[in-house]
């Protein structure tokens, strides 16, 4: 299909969505978060490229996953090929969940095809930027208060931000 560049990849997390999750950290990151989780994520220049083929082969051998999570870095600085494998992910019965620095709105906002493809494959939505300030170690699957978790379909269906609580 096409080549990312990643961190790495988790196989079987639980932390980085519901379920059991094949978790892929992409590398590049201008956020830059003051004690980000994952600040070797954000060199642009790290990493190591990957062909999104190869990360499909690895997920589909895995028949304990409930999903696909693409986390970071930023994803949506390589949105084309990731909507391209969440596509592929799809078909497989499996679900999206991504995880951003930028929200929703600031995203929809940027008119860009690619990233808009990538939000149209995405089935829940973590948004935002980890603020320190706003550090919460009891909130599920984000590490501050003002991230979201969204639900997607029921966005794009309802055209208001549909938010999950656990």
């Amino acid at each position: 299909m096409a080549l990312i560049k990643i961190a790495g990849v988790v196989n079987d997390s639980i932390v980085d969505g519901e379920g059991f999750r094949f978790t892929i950290f992409t590398q590049g990151c201008y956020h830059n978060c003051p004690q980000c989780h994952n600040p070797q994520t954000h060199d642009v220049n790290g990493g190591h490229e990957v062909d999104t083929d190869d990360l499909l082969s690895q997920i589909c051998e895995n028949p304990l996953l409930n999903g696909v999570t693409f986390s970071g870095g930023e994803p949506f600085l390589q949105a084309k090929p990731l909507a391209q494998l969440a596509k592929e992910v799809h078909k497989r019965g499996l679900n999206i969940t991504t995880f951003t620095g930028y929200t929703l709105e600031q995203l929809q906002n940027m008119h860009n095809p690619d990233i808009d493809e990538l939000l149209n494959q995405t089935d829940v939505l973590i948004d935002g930027p980890f603020l320190i300030e706003k550090k919460d170690l009891t909130l599920q699957f984000r590490g501050s208060s003002n991230q979201r978790i969204i639900d997607m379909q029921k966005t794009r269906e309802s055209g208001q931000i549909v938010l999950i609580e656990y």
